[in-house]
């Protein structure tokens, strides 16, 4: 189990500290989840996000070689700047991760993977780099990742760290801490705005308090994901992941096909051509008893799907979840959801439950 640069600091705030893709990371502060999801909502949290990979690619071929592994078109953007994107299996096309990159300097790209899946993007971005002029390095041991989310969250952060707070949405700068380098950019996965910092593990602890000093209350990996639920944000292992491409879940705006050749292209163009499905689709209830992964989702006592997350949903009062079902699926059809045996009755209604635009 790994630690964070950061476990201490938790420890001496009594967060419930859980198992999470191969590290312990904090579940929930004393505050609790609803507490600390309220706040993102509403003011300023920050998260531990240093579980996330870090895999830097830099030299004269790292454009190049990005473009050859992953979906999304970089040429869209420029140095300075953030992008979603997914790196596919060649053969199925299933989604081995989605992924932010952040474009730090003309040559040279932080690559941003989930938890568990670090070695798999490392190995397979030095597949496609393959005689290329460019160095591959995991730096996740050598900084943590901080998070801080919520409609006060820039406010906040700039009455101690002004310079990264000014970064735009879906921007990247770097910036100096303590005399350290350091990176941020404007990304998030909560459905607010927000900023998320990179800092070398050193000064780690001291960025922390430093941001918890501003009045930004620590939050969890409990809150992170309901927020992420409420937003329509997709969850690498539940809505991406094996047996779902980009095309299921909905996010074909990251695949860009007038690129050229990436990994699984071909796969996916099968696909597109036969036909999507299943595909994802949002569910709301009535009441608050929460509807749960792997539930069974029916229409007129015929199984159509199966729900790939679900949540009591904190703003909204009432329960949500994210389903892969039949694309005969309209919004506004009521579906049934096998509950541990009981019918619960659903809506199927539009993306994202919650929208801050």
């Amino acid at each position: 189990m790994q630690l964070s640069p950061l476990d201490s600091v938790h420890r001496e705030l009594e967060a419930k500290m859980v198992p999470f893709g191969g590290w312990d990371m904090p579940l929930s502060y004393p505050s609790g989840t609803l507490e600390e999801h309220r706040l993102c909502r509403t003011d300023a949290v920050a998260f531990d996000v240093s579980h996330l990979g870090t895999v830097r690619v830099q030299g004269a071929d790292a454009f190049e070689s990005l473009q050859r592994a992953f979906t999304n078109d970089l040429s869209k953007i420029e140095s300075g700047r953030a992008q979603y994107t997914h790196l596919l299996d060649p053969e199925t096309a299933s989604v081995v991760d989605d992924i932010i990159v952040w474009w730090v300097a003309p040559q040279v790209f932080d690559v941003m993977p989930n938890a568990s899946n670090t070695e798999g993007v490392r190995a397979a971005l030095a597949t496609a780099a393959t005689g290329a002029d460019l160095s591959i390095t995991e730096t996740t041991s050598l900084r943590a990742v901080i998070a801080i989310q919520g409609p006060k969250a820039r406010q906040k952060l700039a009455t101690v760290l002004p310079e990264a707070a000014s970064v735009g949405r879906f921007r990247v700068q770097a910036f100096t801490f303590e005399g350290q380098d350091c990176v941020v950019a404007g990304t998030g996965y909560t459905g607010e705005d927000g900023l998320e910092c990179a800092v070398p593990i050193g000064v780690a602890p001291s960025f922390w308090n430093l941001v918890m000093s501003a009045g930004v209350s620590p939050a969890g990996l409990g809150a992170r994901d309901t927020l992420r639920l409420e937003a329509g944000l997709p969850l690498h292992g539940h809505e991406l992941g094996h047996g779902i491409t980009t095309l299921n879940a909905r996010l074909g705006w990251v695949v860009s096909w007038e690129k050229g050749d990436f990994l699984g292209r071909e796969a996916l163009e099968r696909q597109q051509l036969t036909g999507v499905t299943p595909l994802m689709y949002g569910l709301k209830t009535q009441g608050r008893r929460p509807p749960r992964s792997e539930q069974s989702v029916m229409r007129d006592g015929i199984v159509i799907g199966e729900l790939s997350s679900g949540n009591f949903s904190p703003t909204l009062g009432y329960g949500i979840a994210l389903a892969f079902l039949d694309p005969s699926v309209q919004i506004g059809d009521l579906v049934m959801i096998d509950s541990r045996g009981s019918q619960v009755s659903a809506e199927v209604v539009k993306l994202p439950f919650l929208s801050k635009n």
